[in-house]
């Protein structure tokens, strides 16, 4: 199968995962700088999110690059990845409206876990399937940026039940960790 169709599927998603997350965005209960403020969480809230979605899909086209064809294995490890990144406008509404609590919190960075494993299991699934001399496999090697991102995403979780904002600190050290597009990719291309 050609990559072309998938590409175009996961565009339209995350397109929609974006189109639903400012729809989700209400507006001040007043005109003055105070209602205005009382939004900030929200809105830093979906500024993260909006990165991270961002992120994820300029790393999902550079990943592409290095695909010449595409299996059933991955068109499903896809939708596992696009199914966790549809959970993202939930996930950031919640904690936004509730930004001191540790439950919201931590939903948002089990979120954002589920969707980094998905994305290791999508590359992993494409690696298996081009063969021990990919060049995907030559390119992320042994993958110790995902694992790294991993571990934050783990002791974010666990310090929400301590400090909410230490955990918010850890969700935003991951996006700059991975804001640059992947550069591993670029050099083998």
């Amino acid at each position: 199968m050609h990559k072309t169709r998938l590409e175009a599927f996961s565009d339209g998603v995350v397109a929609i995962i974006i189109t639903i997350m400012v729809l989700e965005l209400r507006l001040p209960g007043g005109a003055d700088w105070t209602a205005l403020r009382s939004l900030g969480p929200t809105f830093c809230a979906y500024i993260l999110s909006f990165i991270y979605l961002g992120i994820y899909w300029n790393n999902h086209h550079h990943l592409f690059h290095l695909v010449d064809r595409v299996t059933g294995g991955m068109l499903w490890a896809n939708l596992h990845l696009l199914f966790w990144l549809s959970l993202v406008p939930f996930a950031t509404n919640w904690m936004g409206e509730h930004p001191h609590d540790a439950l919201p919190t931590a939903v948002y960075g089990g979120v954002l876990i589920c969707a980094a494993i998905a994305y290791t299991i999508l590359t992993r699934v494409i690696i298996r399937a081009q063969g021990p001399h990919s060049r995907l496999k030559a390119a992320v090697g042994g993958d110790a940026k995902g694992y790294v991102s991993l571990a934050i995403y783990l002791a974010s979780i666990a310090v929400t039940l301590v400090r909410h904002e230490i955990a918010w600190a850890g969700f935003v050290l991951v996006a700059l960790v991975w804001l640059v597009p992947d550069t591993r990719i670029e050099r083998v291309l």
